[in-house]
């Protein structure tokens, strides 16, 4: 993952990410970035070479950026329920902050065949299983969450959860409190995974 990223780029990736999320790929021309950030179009070619290159990097700085917030939020919480809301309250709270990122949550399609698009994409749900998987098996250890649907299985319903969410809220143009909202599904999904 790039940790090297520049202030510049990072403004630029902002602003890719609002346009992805206000128009599509089809939207995100460097014509349209130029214009977004009042530079010229060679101004965003000094920091990027290509519109392939700024979803990249867009996407491998979310990655990192999750990495960083979910091992500060997990150091936080003692048990997996405690460890389980807290990595969902910091992606809701990120997004919450950042709705020009949600484009990162609905990522396939994005450049569509391109390879290191799809790398990037697999970046960042490895680090989300990274840290999810082992507090669902955690649970089922010590017998708090059921052992009768496998972790695999209750990660997906968790990450898939986590992802209509985020669509109804960007459906709606991010009119409701996603943080209020995202609480109301991690408080379900407990109480499904919990042990009677």
């Amino acid at each position: 993952m790039n940790s090297k990223i520049t202030d510049r780029q990072l403004e630029i990736i902002e602003a890719a990410g609002k346009i992805l999320s206000a128009s599509g790929v089809a939207g995100l021309t460097i014509k349209n970035l130029a214009k977004e950030m009042h530079f010229s179009e060679s101004a965003i070619y000094r920091h990027f070479a290509s519109k392939e290159d700024i979803i990249v990097a867009m996407l491998e700085y979310l990655a990192e950026n999750m990495d960083k917030r979910y091992t500060i939020a997990l150091s936080h919480g003692n048990t997996p329920e405690e460890k389980f809301q807290l990595i969902f309250r910091s992606q809701f709270s990120f997004f919450a902050g950042n709705p020009h990122f949600v484009v990162a949550v609905f990522s396939d399609g994005l450049m569509g065949r391109s390879e290191r698009v799809n790398r990037a994409i697999g970046r960042i749900m490895a680090v989300k299983t990274k840290y999810l998987k082992p507090i669902i098996e955690g649970g089922q250890e010590s017998g708090i969450f059921t052992s009768k649907v496998k972790a695999e299985e209750l990660l997906h319903l968790c990450m898939g959860s986590m992802r209509l969410e985020m669509f109804k809220w960007r459906v709606s143009e991010f009119q409701f409190d996603l943080a209020e909202r995202g609480e109301t599904m991690v408080q379900a999904l407990l109480t499904l995974m919990k042990c009677k």
